[in-house]
């Protein structure tokens, strides 16, 4: 059996070895040539799983490492048998504090208190859940849109046209789909006050760009249209700019590796149905007040620092490749 793997998903080299052959490559080396022979595929967003990539291989199984799924043709994979699964929910607590150090600078830059502020969340699923639960107890107004789960669900959660103009701090949280894409744009935006905040850290997709570089809007950003090639525009303006790594705590990256591993051992019949990186410490999930997560986020999650390199002209890929991986607390 062939495994190929992402050299930049951490933790897996080694694991596999007793097992299988296993070659690692950077995201963009993957291509049909050098998958024909490979059975697995372990990849993130950077490598794009389609027909032009599989065509004619042995491939039966991938696996993303990531929470997303844009960057694979499931209807061609169902169509081909291949097994695809994803790390859904991983870095839902990386993100969640991401979400808390932007909140905590945006309420010293714009001097308010969470009581004096609506949030509304757009995405309701793991990562949004998590900030909608955090957000109430930090004393924030909350609304919440959701349409495939209002469907479902029938919560109380309202559209985006009647969510926009009631909320001071707008945060999505979605997948990218034909339903999300540009989903926040010039004419939807045009409903959110002045002195509004948009904080991004779903895809970047979601957003358009020129929606965002409105002159009376404040922009947190971690993710970005056309990443890795963003537009220095939004870069200026954002007062939170981060290479797509909302979600890159050292427990959020153990647990997609772990996902992975585990979903491919079952595939295979491997025995590491119960791997975790030994290096890594489990978190207990927690409650904080507002008044301890201001004394304590920047230790943990500076975004001032996390947005330095970024706004000083370091590359983007680089950045995102060899980012140092942030603790969870709480």
């Amino acid at each position: 059996m062939k495994v190929i793997i992402d050299s930049a998903i951490p933790f897996l080299k080694g694991v596999l070895e007793p097992f299988a052959e296993v070659e690692y490559l950077a995201g963009s080396e993957f291509t049909s040539g050098v998958v024909a022979d490979a059975d697995a595929l372990i990849v993130r967003t950077r490598t794009r799983c389609d027909r032009a990539l599989l065509e004619g291989s042995k491939v039966q199984f991938i696996a993303t490492a990531t929470i997303g799924f844009d960057h694979i043709d499931l209807d061609y994979c169902a169509a081909r048998g291949i097994e695809v699964t994803t790390a859904a929910g991983c870095n839902a607590r990386g993100v969640l504090q991401w979400v808390a150090s932007v909140l905590v600078y945006l309420s010293k830059l714009h001097n308010f208190t969470p009581q004096e502020r609506t949030i509304g969340i757009v995405g309701v699923g793991n990562v949004g859940s998590l900030v909608k639960e955090y957000a109430e107890h930090w004393g924030f107004r909350v609304l919440c849109c959701d349409p495939p789960r209002q469907e479902r669900e029938h919560l109380d959660f309202i559209p985006l046209e009647q969510l926009l103009p009631q909320v001071d701090i707008l945060t999505l949280h979605t997948p990218l789909d034909s339903t999300t894409r540009g989903m926040i744009n010039t004419q939807t935006l045009a409903s959110l006050h002045k002195g509004g905040v948009v904080i991004n850290a779903s895809r970047g997709e979601v957003a358009t760009t020129e929606s965002l570089l409105r002159e009376d809007i404040t922009c947190a950003i971690d993710v970005w249209e056309h990443e890795p090639d963003i537009d220095t525009r939004l870069l200026e303006k954002a007062v939170v700019a981060t290479p797509h790594i909302a979600g890159y705590s050292l427990q959020g990256k153990a647990n997609a590796s772990a996902m992975a591993l585990r979903a491919l051992a079952k595939h295979f019949n491997l025995p590491l149905n119960n791997w975790y990186p030994v290096t890594v410490p489990h978190i207990a999930p927690k409650n904080i007040d507002w008044q301890q997560l201001v004394a304590t986020i920047d230790n943990y999650c500076d975004i001032v620092a996390q947005s330095a390199p970024l706004k000083n002209g370091e590359e983007f890929e680089h950045l995102r490749n060899n980012y140092n991986y942030r603790a969870e607390y709480f």
